[in-house]
């Protein structure tokens, strides 16, 4: 029942202007670095690891301006789920790499999205360009899940399943001219299609989806996040060329490839990343998750 209650109180957020909920999203954040909580935790964790040489205070500081941005996320998810098309769209400001988009004719585009700002409003923008197929891994709660579900196919987008049926739709539609986004600092469940290969400098276990999607189609791979601009002014959306090592034919140096790029758009834009995400857990033989809790 409460749950209820709360997710009909945040979906009537969605009428707000965007600045208010920012402000409320930044409101939330900082209430979460005064409790003890996971995403605090996991975010601190996670920040020690990835910049170890940085100053203390600094990091603290990133600490929390990274807890206001996730605050900020879910505020403003509820007004890009569930406002009509033209009015999410009219939040973005200013596209830039536009030009990476252009691909040969019939050539399919795999875009790489990492949990950077305001990846929603990427999916968005990228529906009105053309066929958009993406993998979709339903929500433990199924009622949510068909709602996730039906916000994110609105524009035209087709979501398919992550298993063999949906990953050979993609290839489908990739061999067709086709477009499909990927979360790419995502941790694969198994290590069967995956390597490790080094994220900030650790192992971290890592896809090979992109690679074999890039190398069977021929398709053009490019990355892309929405930067979400102060003062609820919107979204700039940026998309960027990614390294050709993606598609090489050696796995491991294609996993390095695409690492590297995630890091190249989170060092752009730190505190907008998902830092609460627990990237690390897996690890290869004989060294622990940094994540579990020492007795």
């Amino acid at each position: 029942m409460l749950e209820r209650i709360l997710f009909k109180l945040w979906y009537s957020l969605h009428r707000l202007p965007l600045t208010w909920l920012h402000a409320l999203g930044r409101m939330l954040g900082r209430l979460y670095t005064l409790i003890p909580n996971r995403e605090l935790r996991i975010t601190e964790i996670n920040l020690g690891l990835c910049y170890p040489g940085m100053d203390e205070v600094e990091r603290h500081q990133l600490r929390n301006q990274t807890m206001q941005q996730i605050g900020c996320t879910l505020m403003e998810m509820s007004a890009i789920w569930f406002r009509p098309l033209d009015d999410v769209l009219a939040m973005i400001n200013t596209i830039h790499g536009e030009e990476h988009l252009i691909r040969d004719e019939g050539q399919g585009l795999i875009i790489l999205a990492p949990h950077i700002g305001c990846w929603e409003i990427v999916g968005v923008e990228l529906q009105r360009r053309g066929r958009l197929t993406n993998l979709y891994r339903p929500p433990r709660k199924e009622s949510f899940g068909d709602l996730v579900k039906q916000a994110r196919e609105r524009g035209g987008a087709e979501l398919v399943p992550t298993d063999n049926r949906g990953v050979k739709r993609i290839l489908q539609v990739l061999k067709t001219g086709g477009m499909t986004g990927i979360l790419p600092d995502q941790q694969p469940k198994s290590e069967r299609g995956a390597a490790f290969a080094p994220f900030f400098g650790h192992p971290a276990l890592t896809m090979l989806l992109t690679n074999k999607l890039a190398r069977k189609t021929g398709a053009k791979v490019i990355l892309a996040c929405a930067e979400r601009l102060s003062g609820g002014r919107g979204y700039d959306i940026h998309y960027l060329p990614a390294p050709e090592g993606i598609a090489d034919a050696d796995p491991l140096r294609a996993a390095r490839a695409l690492n590297q790029s995630v890091e190249t758009l989170i060092n752009m834009f730190p505190t907008q990343y998902q830092w609460s995400y627990k990237r690390f857990a897996k690890q290869p033989d004989g060294i622990p998750s940094p994540y579990k809790i020492q007795p």
